[in-house]
């Protein structure tokens, strides 16, 4: 997972898997997208690689790189287990609401009556 969330780290790289998302591309097609040097480029590759994020094939006389999504697997698991909700939320979720209930009960019973209140009280006695 510490290389795959290294290869991501990087804008280039991150950008790199963006333009392998709908198709292959070639070395050379990826390196003239860019601003920065071919080897540059190459080494950025070769991060995203080793990390399982990208496969190479020769293709004639250039290599050609498509994504390989298997090795988020393991961050997409990770980012999950954060955004859920952990047992501690759903008790101090009752606990606010227990707290919320009593309060409004004190109030209602230190409330004087409303006048709808008063009247039918009259009424009644």
């Amino acid at each position: 997972m510490d290389a795959v969330a290294q290869a991501l780290a990087d804008p280039i790289r991150r950008e790199i898997l963006r333009m392998l998302r709908d198709r292959t591309a070639t070395a050379g097609a990826i390196a003239g997208a860019f601003p920065v040097s071919r080897p540059a480029v190459s080494r950025h590759l070769r991060v995203l690689r080793e990390a399982g994020l990208v496969r190479d094939a020769q293709c004639g006389r250039e290599r050609e790189y498509r994504l390989e999504l298997g090795a988020l697997a393991e961050i997409e698991a990770f980012l999950r287990d954060l955004h859920a909700a952990s047992p501690w939320h759903r008790r101090f979720d009752a606990l606010e609401t227990e707290v919320r209930r009593v309060g409004r009960q004190r109030r209602m019973a230190t409330a004087p009556p409303s006048r709808d209140e008063a009247k039918r009280r009259k009424e009644t006695a």
